[in-house]
């Protein structure tokens, strides 16, 4: 007898709803199961699902009264109704199973339930068949409705299936994630922390050893310093990038003129400038120092940082410049260069922790790719924003922006950095 179409598309509509808001996986494929038995006028379903190692099936969804008896059988791939079809991609519908020696009986043994006729679709997933659902047991033979019904509540099981499987790498994948950066801050913070005792030696007997010895060794002695000096650079980075992920980083907020720390950092750099014949230009407003609430100490590292890539990556001979700027609701501070520019496929990476732009470049100037990660965790503390624009071969400008908060007429009358 053919159902009822009214019936048929309500039920199909309720389960494809259904999908969309699905919980758990097992009470929406059984209701697929429950759905299968009425619409086919079935006595019983089931759903089974394949396993590649063993090439067999195993029953993952079966009515209640079926699933003590029936939770560990298996159901071979060969010589099997289950595997015909799975192999096939094609639903298989047998009217008398005594008749057909493709049905496997040894599942009636288990369970003591009789099959007299049965219909069997596959589950298939971008092609491939990764299960089967099954019917038993139809009062009259199985018809051509019976099969399409079937079909369609299989695509809607196999796309539950596919999406409770990829939900689960998706939180397998984040549950990585999290231990390998676990992983990285413990690294981080033993390396750091194990490094700055002989590191504090190294620079301290080497710049003693510099004021006794001749000038024989001094050039010796310069590249011990310096070198020990660019990896408590790294050390520094690294401790601000624990510090920040695990919520150690405080900012200590005081009325500084950004100008001043434009002008301090900046003469901290006229040194290498000067090796590479660069020139260091400063562009602030003489009459404007720049005041606002900031932890001086950090932005004076956000703009050590953009500083030194850009001196890094400027040709002998370029030119870098720093701006400083009072707009009406931020500062704005931007280091500008003509050096080698930024590939446009790297310009979204480039604050990321550890990343480095070509790595033939890297090799050639050193560096860990921290700088311009600690500069924008550094600003981003102080509730501002930094960017970046670039081009390849014309060179790169870096902005932050630090909100200005209302002065009151205590902070107006007692700065604290002048």
């Amino acid at each position: 007898m053919a159902v009822d179409p009214d019936k048929l598309l309500f039920r199909l509509i309720e389960l494809t709803r259904g999908f969309s808001t699905m919980g758990e996986l097992e009470p929406y494929l059984q209701s697929i199961l429950s759905a299968a038995s009425e619409l086919t006028e079935s006595e019983s379903a089931s759903l089974l699902e394949y396993d590649e190692v063993s090439q067999e099936f195993s029953f993952k969804f079966v009515p209640w009264f079926h699933r003590a008896a029936i939770g560990s059988a298996k159901v071979p791939l060969y010589g099997s109704v289950a595997g015909w079809v799975f192999l096939q991609k094609k639903p298989l519908a047998i009217d008398d199973v005594a008749k057909d020696d493709r049905h496997y009986n040894a599942i009636a043994d288990i369970t003591g339930f009789t099959t007299r006729s049965i219909l069997c679709a596959p589950l298939v997933v971008h092609g491939k068949p990764v299960g089967v659902i099954e019917i038993f047991n139809k009062t009259d033979n199985y018809t051509e409705q019976d099969i399409i019904i079937l079909e369609t509540l299989a695509a809607l099981a196999a796309n539950a299936l596919q999406n409770d499987m990829l939900e689960k790498k998706a939180l397998s994948s984040q549950d990585d994630a999290r231990k390998l950066d676990e992983l990285k801050l413990e690294f981080i913070a033993i390396t750091s922390h194990e490094l700055r005792t002989p590191l504090g030696l190294i620079l301290g007997h080497s710049t003693f050893l510099k004021e006794l010895i001749g000038s024989e060794h001094e050039e010796q002695v310069d590249a011990i310093i310096r070198n020990a000096s660019r990896l408590k650079d790294i050390i520094e980075s690294l401790s601000s990038v624990y510090n920040y992920e695990t919520g150690g980083a405080l900012v200590r907020s005081n009325l500084v003129s950004v100008g001043r720390v434009i002008e301090d950092v900046s003469s901290s750099f006229h040194d290498m400038a000067k090796k590479k014949d660069i020139a260091l230009k400063i562009e602030v407003e003489r009459e404007n120092d720049l005041w606002v609430d900031i932890d001086s100490g950090k932005i004076a590292i956000v703009l050590s940082n953009l500083l030194k890539n850009a001196l890094t990556f400027t040709n002998i001979g370029g030119q870098v410049t720093i701006r400083g700027e009072q707009q009406s609701e931020f500062i704005k501070v931007t280091v500008e260069d003509n050096g080698l520019g930024i590939p446009a496929k790297d310009l979204p990476l480039v604050f990321d922790r550890f990343y480095q732009v070509e790595s033939h470049l890297t090799r050639r100037h050193g560096g860990m790719g921290l700088g311009l990660s600690v500069a924008k965790q550094m600003v981003e503390m102080h509730g501002g924003r930094l960017s970046v624009e670039s081009k390849e071969g014309v060179g790169s400008k870096f902005t932050f922006q630090l909100p200005v908060k209302q002065k009151n007429e205590s902070e107006e009358s007692s700065p604290a950095i002048r």
